[in-house]
């Protein structure tokens, strides 16, 4: 059951990830070209 619990954190981890910009867009309220953009500038 451990183990399950695990792999489900590392799956929401990961798509969180993947959708860190239209998340981010929606939380701050900000466009997702405007967010794309920093952090496409810290790299």
């Amino acid at each position: 059951m451990f183990w399950i619990i695990v792999l489900a954190i590392v799956v929401v981890g990961f798509v969180a990830w993947k959708m860190r910009v239209p998340i981010l867009a929606k939380i701050l309220g900000q466009d997702e070209s405007r967010i794309n953009r920093q952090l496409n500038r810290r790299k």
